[in-house]
């Protein structure tokens, strides 16, 4: 009888190592992207890889961990771009683009960000910021507020972005016509009391989301350029 526990919990060993950390992440990222945070169970992952879920306690101590390791794996792909060449604006835009694309790619990202303030994901993308505000020529004593204003601008619009599209895909909203249905919404608003958003209601139908995000960050940037008297 023990020789027999011994052996079943040996194969149970193997089958536990032979199941790596890297599979599993790449599997709760499938099913977070098709059925989003509320989807990723132990027992729907499992079920994916067709093992149990001991395999899995093997390698992730628990959701909360995956979710952060599957984020942390998204957002290191993002902004492993490397532009040797590129001016430290440009590498800004650059890194800033790769991140909203993937939240928008990946609509749960936002929210596990979100859930991760001052851990490995975030940290990741404030490293990469700070590195270039520095090499902008941002003071040091400025740094620390130049490197978050980026970061909680990008994570903002970024997360917002994305949460905007997932409600459009439950909805099964179609994006110009929403716009369109909008827009025509703000131009029959009092004109006393919202001059501005009249003002600005046919802009709504025909704004690009990519443009309108990289715009606010070079503002940013440009603010920075501006208080260190570089242009």
């Amino acid at each position: 009888m023990t020789e027999n526990v011994t052996k079943n919990s040996r194969r149970a060993s193997r089958g536990e190592a032979a199941l790596s950390r890297d599979t599993i992440i790449d599997a709760a990222i499938a099913l977070l992207d098709s059925s989003g945070e509320s989807g990723l169970t132990f027992r729907a992952l499992a079920a994916k890889l067709a093992t149990g879920a001991g395999a899995i306690y093997w390698h992730v101590a628990d959701k909360h961990a995956l979710f952060m390791a599957a984020s942390d794996v998204i957002m290191a792909r993002a902004i492993g771009v490397s532009l040797p060449d590129a001016t430290p604006r440009q590498n800004i835009q650059t890194l800033a683009l790769a991140v909203f694309e993937a939240m928008d790619q990946h609509p749960w990202l936002g929210s596990a960000l979100s859930q991760a303030p001052g851990q490995l994901p975030t940290v990741r993308l404030l490293e990469r910021l700070g590195r270039q505000v520095a090499a902008l020529g941002v003071p040091a004593g400025q740094q620390w507020v130049a490197a978050c204003t980026l970061l909680n601008y990008l994570l903002g619009v970024g997360g917002q972005n994305a949460a905007n599209a997932s409600i459009a895909r439950v909805q099964d909203l179609e994006r110009m016509h929403f716009l369109e249905t909008l827009s025509a919404a703000w131009s029959q608003l009092d004109a006393q009391e919202y001059p501005f958003t009249r003002s600005v209601a046919a802009k709504l139908r025909e704004h690009d989301d990519r443009a309108d995000f990289l715009a606010g960050i070079d503002l940013i940037v440009q603010g920075m350029l501006h208080n260190t008297g570089t242009r």
